[in-house]
């Protein structure tokens, strides 16, 4: 859990392959069923033709069918999932039917301030994927691929305004969440201000131990 910048999808693919875990992004997920017509792909599918969300049982109905799968068998990371309280309980009652049950979670814990200069910095380079950041990471020529030479884009959700509705959504929905689970002694708080590398070293302490 963490809010929008604070390095859970810089950190979610490096978890994953060090404790060869299954990577369950929430997004992802809704526009694989969506895409390959499962049953609650469907139902999704419908949902999101209305522009209306798509709902907490049905979510939770997509990571149960996406851990049944051999690749989870070792387990599984949620990243983008729960957002609210009750996303978190519908999700414990579902884990417990299977017998089995959230282990950990990893507060990535960060000032507003700092997300604001991470996030309104940032560009990507849309084919690869490759981000840049103009004060952190900058790449050699402004606005310039460093391997092909292509433009660079700010995606439109990384301005200031944008982070700030984030931010409040956050704070309102999420942080709750976070509370939700500190009550049940599995909340690893990070610092998530700190460099990639520190951050990388936190998480596998507390996965360690």
């Amino acid at each position: 859990l963490g809010p929008p910048g604070s390095g859970k999808g810089t950190q979610s693919p490096i978890i994953k392959d060090e404790y060869c875990l299954c990577h369950l992004a929430t997004g992802d997920m809704l526009r694989a069923a969506v895409a390959t017509k499962t049953p609650l792909g469907i139902k999704a599918k419908e949902a999101m033709d209305k522009g209306e969300l798509v709902s907490d049982d049905l979510v939770v109905g997509i990571i149960d069918e996406a851990i049944k799968k051999t690749s989870c068998n070792k387990g599984f990371i949620l990243d983008g999932f729960p957002r609210t309280v009750v996303q978190a309980q519908k999700l414990d009652e579902m884990l417990e039917k299977q017998g089995t049950k959230i282990d950990k979670v990893l507060n990535f814990s960060i000032d507003d301030a700092i997300l604001e200069e991470r996030i309104t910095g940032r560009w990507i380079h849309p084919a690869s994927g490759r981000t840049y950041h103009s004060k952190f990471a900058p790449p050699k020529t402004p606005g310039i691929d460093d391997v092909t030479g292509e433009p660079l884009i700010q995606r439109k959700d990384d301005t200031a305004a944008v982070l700030k509705s984030r931010l409040e959504a956050f704070h309102r929905q999420t942080e709750p969440v976070i509370d939700y689970y500190t009550k049940k002694g599995v909340v690893a708080q990070l610092h998530a201000e700190r460099s990639p590398k520190a951050v990388t070293a936190e998480v596998q302490k507390t996965l360690a131990s």
